[in-house]
């Protein structure tokens, strides 16, 4: 072993230890490990952040892009509620999520496929009366596993692709993965269908601000314009879009007030006074093509220029108390519409127009983000914590959805790589608003992308140190005498035990080269041990931390960490068991 090896060694091993600490984030690891890197001499200075110009880090970052655009146009949800209106049994709706989890998860990241089912699946609880634990482990595990079909469905399926180009000259294509990735996906979402009695229920007992803020009712008034579904239909319809967290408090026709029945059909120029979460509200207003309070706002040029909503609190010098947004004229006045009030302790029963405001309503306005700052204060107004607010907020839900589609055609096809073509989609997202400007950089996971960067260069450095192949000899040592499936079983099982210590695609970075290295040495073809580092080190179930898509649901669910491998550690086997005949037949290695 020379120096250098030893150096690439010392530095890949005190960098897993430090993921495995947690003490420092995983980015600041990377980054570091980097410096020590560039201090010992593997990685030469004119490398040091190749990894910021690599395809991997634009592809993960425009996948994350596409993703909150798909997340925000709310089409998912809209697509449930058409299709699948009456689902009420617990494991036909668990069954629902893991398929559209999984399907998802293959063509937007995993991480924001679950983000954008997370919502049904506490809809779902509440209908059925089923913790929400018994449902979001499953959906992350799916998400893992839905991420194997495509080349973008995850991060190692995309490094890999870049490794196997290095190595052989030819990159794995979008949907190389799908035979292999399908059949996991399918036996693993049968797994967790049928054996869900092992995911234990859990309840979240630490809230956060958000959701103690969402729970908040709010009271507001939507008009059914000439041209509105909503025409026609009962207000029981309209209403079940709010999945049950919106009632109506009246139904203002003409100059009179009616009863709001659930029967009651809906006419053209109708006012629904309503009341619900500011998220319930949204879903109603949005699928029943309803019009909020106040006047059309016009969008400026630029960040500045955008509509948001914002929530405050009336305050006790605002020169709004006692004053109604009618008699101020409001939008006239100020360029801003009210859309909601939420007043403690009374339901609010007249058009919002006309409510008079005291000190302590908490409001919801909306306006343009160059005046929004200024006339808050001006106002006597207290913004309250930051959060997203899409009521009122114009939705494109079609432009996101033909963006992904066209996009993943173009790479499907071979028109465009797949860094050229996500990144495109990305800005075709901005461009066309479906995600605002000001949340653009929001939607990118900034220490993940640094984290990627920063490792290229450093897990590089066992290739050319010639590190990976000493371990590939070590490990070929140990293979000898197995048959083909063993020697890829070894490489499979090894790429699963290291990823609950290191991020999934620095996992590949580590062990991509060792597992092509391997291959050689056993006089194998490399595919299937790629495929199977790819496979391994997107199969983490065993740990919290090992990957986002399980610390995102942790939370949430309130599970500690030995709920993980109660559920993990049998799904881990079946998918060892599943994956090496099926990688073996169709990806053979000689």
């Amino acid at each position: 072993m020379t120096l250098e090896q030893t150096f690439a060694f010392v530095v890949i091993g005190l960098m897993m230890a430090a993921f495995i600490w947690g003490r420092f984030r995983y980015d600041l690891v990377a980054c570091c490990s980097l410096l020590l890197a560039l201090a010992v001499g593997i990685v030469p200075f004119d490398k040091a952040f190749s990894g910021f110009s690599d395809d991997i880090v634009i592809i993960v970052g425009s996948a994350l892009m596409v993703s909150a655009a798909v997340a925000r146009s709310g089409i998912v949800n809209l697509a449930v509620k058409r299709f699948f209106p009456n689902l009420t049994s617990k494991r036909s709706q668990l069954a629902l999520l893991l398929v559209s989890v999984a399907v998802l998860s293959a063509f937007i990241k995993n991480i924001g496929a679950l983000a954008i089912m997370m919502p049904l699946a506490f809809q779902f609880a509440r209908k059925s009366g089923t913790p929400a634990s018994k449902f979001l482990m499953p959906m992350a595990f799916a998400a893992l596993l839905g991420g194997l079909m495509t080349q973008i469905g995850t991060s190692p399926n995309i490094v890999v692709s870049r490794l196997r180009q290095e190595i052989t000259g030819t990159s794995f294509t979008m949907f190389d993965f799908t035979p292999v990735g399908a059949a996991l996906t399918v036996c693993g979402i049968l797994f967790l269908l049928f054996f869900n009695r092992i995911v234990p229920e859990r309840s979240n007992k630490n809230a956060s601000i958000e959701e103690s803020l969402e729970a908040a009712a709010y009271s507001s008034d939507a008009t059914v314009v000439e041209g509105s579904p909503a025409i026609g239909k009962s207000l029981n319809e309209v209403l079940r879009n709010g999945d049950g967290d919106v009632i109506a408090t009246s139904i203002i026709r003409g100059h009179v007030h009616l009863t709001p029945l659930p029967d009651v059909r809906l006419m053209a120029n109708d006012t629904i006074l309503m009341e619900g979460t500011a998220s319930a509200l949204d879903k109603v207003v949005s699928a029943a093509g309803l019009t909020l309070s106040g006047q059309p706002i016009r969008d400026g040029r630029g960040e500045a220029g955008e509509i948001s909503a914002i929530e405050a609190v009336v305050g006790n010098e605002s020169r709004l108390i006692d004053i109604s947004a009618r008699s101020i004229a409001l939008f006239h006045s100020y360029g801003i519409n009210l859309l909601a009030v939420s007043r403690q302790g009374q339901r609010l029963r007249e058009k919002l127009s006309e409510v008079r405001l005291r000190p302590g309503d908490v409001i919801v306005v909306q306006g343009n983000n160059r005046a929004l700052p200024t006339l808050l204060p001006e106002l006597g107004l207290l913004p309250l914590a930051q959060r997203e607010i899409l009521l009122g907020a114009p939705r494109k839900a079609i432009i996101p959805v033909l963006v992904l589609i066209a996009a993943m055609a173009s790479t499907a096809l071979g028109l465009v790589p797949v860094a050229t073509g996500f990144f495109a989609a990305a800005v075709a997202m901005v461009l066309f608003r479906a995600v605002p400007l000001r949340e653009a950089y929001a939607a990118l996971d900034g220490p993940i992308l640094v984290m990627l960067a920063a490792l290229i260069p450093v897990s590089d450095s066992l290739r050319t140190t010639g590190a990976s192949e000493l371990i590939a000899g070590w490990l070929g040592d140990i293979a000898v005498h197995l048959p083909p499936f063993g020697a890829l079983a070894l490489i499979l099982l090894t790429a699963m035990a290291v990823t609950p210590f290191l991020n999934n695609a620095a996992t590949v970075l580590v062990m991509a080269p060792i597992a092509a290295s391997f291959a050689g040495a056993l006089h194998y073809r490399p595919e299937a041990f790629l495929m199977a580092v790819a496979i391994g080190a997107g199969c983490d179930f065993l740990t919290p931390v090992g990957h986002q898509c399980n610390t995102l649901v942790m939370g949430p669910g309130g599970y500690k960490f030995a709920d993980y491998p109660r559920v993990g550690l049998p799904l881990s086997v079946l998918i060892v068991i599943v994956s090496v005949p099926a990688l073996l037949y169709v990806w053979p290695v000689r």
